[in-house]
């Protein structure tokens, strides 16, 4: 080490860089007052009081804490419940309840592949995708978006005993749905796994929300490995991995981001509980969700602006620069909108966008006042297609 070097000049220069390309991220607390459509919330639970309702009972009975890992003391009552309530629900033989849906991916993909064991992954997966398979220490094929004869391809090409396909259910930022039929017949026809990441589309997609693989007819397939987070449609936290007890079992044996991590806490069981519950009492919810999805596309393709057709609840507003989507953001916030705003790395360069997601709860004033905002930033920016 140079001696006298300030070890942390380079961090501010790093930051420094960041923000003359506007890329900058701030975590500050919500502010009050403005119409939610950049959370994850898609039912609109995440304040209900039956869930609520859930989390205080749990609490009272179990504490705040689950004490310790899940092969420890952290195991309680309500754990067992939720891991076989999600994988009923889901269609799944068998479930496994995590402290985040990040640890899950983690978890699921390091303890199924490895060495001698070949990766196939979407170029757009999350990043908690993307970290399990550099994590995996196996070769790792990157296919191109939504590519179903490229995964073929690859599974037909390697030369690794085993395999493992790797897909987002809904693409986070895009909101759209992977082909999931077609990369089963893949899998299927290769002797390769498919594991498919159904955070955003559990709770939102399919008959009463069940997800993309049960709304795709390949609940219980046992060549399907699915994970799933709590924090999104089900307004708690933790995660999920559901599939056949074979790979329930890897899981609790080898995997490392189950083992050695606490147990998802009590009041977050109870909750996501409660919300599985209202999910089977009202099977309206996802459909309402969706709904509000396809009118704010239409909302956004109005206004001249750049989007997509939503398979769930996401749906972008491609901006280009990020500049230009954090302007975007400050000005659906003037019209009392607050809204994601996703520039490189969480997008590719030139597409930094709105993330704007629907919520089941979303009213006609809150859509009048979302095509307000939308025409502003159309005019501001220079971006609309109309012009």
């Amino acid at each position: 080490m140079t001696a006298g070097r300030d070890p942390l000049a380079r961090l501010r220069d790093a930051a420094a860089r960041r923000a003359a390309a506007g890329l900058r991220r701030t975590a500050r607390p919500r502010p009050d007052g403005l119409t939610d459509l950049a959370s994850n919330d898609y039912l609109g639970l995440a304040g209900d009081p039956r869930l609520v309702a859930g989390a205080c009972a749990a609490a009272r009975a179990f504490g705040t804490g689950s004490t310790g890992s899940r092969l420890v003391t952290g195991t309680t009552e309500l754990h067992a419940e939720l891991d076989r309530r999600l994988a009923a629900f889901t269609g799944s033989a068998a479930g496994l309840v995590f402290s985040s849906g990040f640890l899950a991916n983690l978890g699921v993909v390091t303890a199924l592949a490895g060495p001698g064991t070949l990766v196939v992954s979407d170029e757009v997966n999350h990043a908690s995708i993307v970290d399990a398979c550099r994590l995996s220490r196996s070769r790792v094929v990157i296919v191109p978006h939504r590519d179903a004869a490229a995964v073929e391809r690859a599974l037909a090409e390697r030369d690794e005993d085993d395999a493992l396909v790797v897909t987002d259910a809904v693409f986070s930022v895009d909101g759209d749905m992977a082909p999931l039929n077609a990369l089963h017949a893949a899998v299927r026809a290769h002797g390769a796994l498919l594991v498919v990441d159904e955070a955003h589309a559990l709770g939102v997609v399919g008959d009463h929300g069940r997800g993309a693989a049960h709304a795709a007819g390949l609940a219980g397939e046992p060549d399907v490995v699915l994970t799933a987070t709590l924090s999104k449609s089900l307004a708690s936290q933790g995660g999920a991995v559901l599939g056949a007890p074979e790979v329930i079992e890897a899981l609790v044996d080898t995997g490392r981001s189950f083992i050695f991590d606490t147990g998802l806490n009590p009041p977050a069981l109870g909750a996501a509980l409660a919300a599985l519950d209202v999910l089977e009492s009202d099977p309206a919810l996802p459909a309402r969700a969706r709904d509000r999805a396809a009118r704010i596309a239409n909302i956004a393709a109005g206004s001249g602006l750049e989007t997509a057709a939503p398979a769930a609840a996401v749906v972008p507003v491609f901006l280009g620069e990020p500049h230009a989507a954090l302007r975007a953001a400050e000005i659906c916030a003037e019209h009392g909108l607050r809204t994601g705003c996703f520039r490189p790395p969480s997008v590719p360069k030139g597409r930094a966008c709105l993330r704007l997601t629907a919520r089941a709860t979303l009213d006609e004033a809150d859509l009048t006042r979302l095509r307000e905002a939308l025409a502003a930033v159309a005019s501001s920016t220079g971006r609309s297609l109309h012009a």
